[in-house]
């Protein structure tokens, strides 16, 4: 089969992405760290940058593949976890896959995690019928002793199911025969439908008749009914600008949903309560079609890992088995600091009296040796001698906490507390970050979902001490004074 690949262009698209008539629009979709860009990259030829963190591709990338049955344009749209959008990079995802005129989605997943990965799939399904599931890194998952059933994810899910390693690039081209095969050439497909509480299936057995009749086929009938039991301002804005009015505006479906959404919250279900329920739903689903198609030639190799978590967030030694390793990283980084520090302030006092000499033997004015000398010179150093060593000993110990997954860990341990001071418990990364460098630790709140709680834990980080206010033992009264007023 005769293929060409050729790169188009990246940045930040919106949801029209124009096509000729013979090209269709293929959305690239998956959670964070699945392989996604890889998979784009050994399609389309556009090599953007792949690594092994999550939240890389923040913006879209549109990449061409052609070949015998036409043209297609790839558009590589930001990982993300969920369609219920609560995050930039969810909303850019939910749009493009809802409004975006695609013709088919491909849903990336992890081999090792499927289970977690199909919360995605499922929320995909019931806005597009025209998916296809691509299972990747199935060398690790073997390397694992994890088997994928491929053929029988496919028959739960409804939709094609294609397994690949996708660091070995001509198997990417699997991808593209199963849409050609399934998709581009539509057969009869049933999706697998997710089914909610009673309640909720009853409200949207209410509703959906006037929303079909108000939408007709531009959009899912039954995931826009249940979206607007959830009722979201950003996906009400792109609804009317999709749609070209505004859903809400119909007074006939504003008096029924009031109505529905009355009678719910009669029964305890709320905006919040309706999402959890809908949440737990979509979840407990994933488990059961993960559960028929997954098994192990070994143990279970997540067994290991929930048996750290009885330990690491136990209700009995969770806290004090953090407070330990808190307290052990802060004595290696203050202890550890001093000697580096006292090495590079001897180094620098050398350097100090040096330049001194030499401006004296050019009869250099005091003003002048003041300001190169005790402004510039002194005060450029003592920066260096004191903030740099404990930075570079407090975060590559961060960066290990962060490897071996203690830290989403800490912020599930704290997630109650900072809830109680209605915070959110991922601001206890920030705030130990903020410990090695407050900027960073700032700039790091773009990880919280909720703009109060994301400026709550900017304004409030500013109270946690960076290194630059710790204290270095062997330094003198002065030292120590110039080492605050640095920091």
């Amino acid at each position: 089969m005769g293929l060409t690949r050729k790169s188009v262009g990246s940045g930040i698209f919106d949801n029209t992405t124009i096509k000729k008539s013979n090209e269709y629009v293929i959305a690239l979709a998956g959670n964070p760290n699945v392989g996604k860009s890889t998979i784009f990259n050994a399609l389309t030829g556009l090599n953007q940058h792949t690594g092994n963190w999550p939240g890389k591709t923040i913006s879209g990338a549109e990449g061409r593949y052609s070949d015998e049955f036409g043209d297609k344009i790839l558009v590589d749209i930001p990982g993300t976890y969920s369609l219920l959008a609560h995050s930039a990079e969810e909303e850019i995802a939910r749009n493009f896959i809802c409004f975006g005129n695609t013709d088919a989605t491909i849903v990336v997943c992890d081999a090792t995690c499927l289970e977690r990965n199909l919360n995605l799939v499922l929320q995909t399904l019931e806005i597009s019928k025209n998916t296809v599931v691509c299972v990747n890194l199935l060398d690790e998952a073997r390397r694992k002793h994890i088997n994928v059933d491929l053929g029988r994810l496919s028959q739960s899910l409804g939709v094609p199911v294609v397994g690949i390693s996708a660091r070995k690039k001509h198997e990417a081209d699997k991808i593209m025969q199963v849409l050609n095969n399934n998709i581009l050439n539509p057969k009869e497909s049933s999706p697998f439908i997710v089914h909610y509480e009673e309640e909720i299936e009853s409200a949207i057995v209410e509703l959906e008749p006037l929303v079909k009749e108000l939408v007709g086929e531009r959009i899912n009938s039954r995931w826009l009914t249940l979206r607007l039991l959830m009722p979201d301002s950003s996906l009400l804005s792109e609804c009317e600008k999709y749609l070209g009015f505004n859903i809400l505006a119909d007074e006939e479906f504003a008096s029924a949903l009031e109505k529905v959404l009355k009678g719910l919250k009669d029964r305890g279900l709320d905006r919040e309560g309706i999402e959890d329920s809908v949440t737990a739903s979509i979840y407990a689903a994933a488990e059961r079609i993960a559960g028929s198609a997954v098994s192990f030639t070994k143990e279970n190799p997540n067994y290991a890992d929930r048996k750290i978590d009885k330990i690491l967030t136990g209700k009995l030694i969770g806290y004090p088995i953090m407070l330990l390793f808190a307290g052990l990283i802060f004595w290696i980084t203050i202890v550890g600091a001093n000697y580096p520090s006292e090495l590079l302030s001897n180094l620098f006092s050398v350097f100090e009296n040096k330049i001194n000499q030499i401006l004296l033997f050019l009869n250099s004015p005091e003003w002048l040796r003041s300001i190169l000398v005790d402004g510039m010179f002194r005060v450029l150093f003592w920066v260096v001698a004191v903030m740099l060593p404990p930075m570079a000993i407090f975060f590559p110990l961060f960066t290990l906490l962060e490897d071996v997954g203690y830290l989403p860990r800490i912020a599930y341990n704290l997630d109650n507390p900072f809830r109680k001071c209605k915070a959110c418990g991922k601001q206890a990364l920030t705030m130990c970050m903020g410990f090695g460098c407050n900027a960073a630790g700032i700039v790091g709140c773009r990880i919280i979902d909720s703009p109060r709680e994301r400026m709550l834990a900017i304004l409030t980080n500013n109270f946690v001490p960076c290194n630059g206010h710790l204290p270095q033992q062997k330094f003198g009264k002065n030292q120590l004074f110039l080492l605050w007023r640095c920091g």
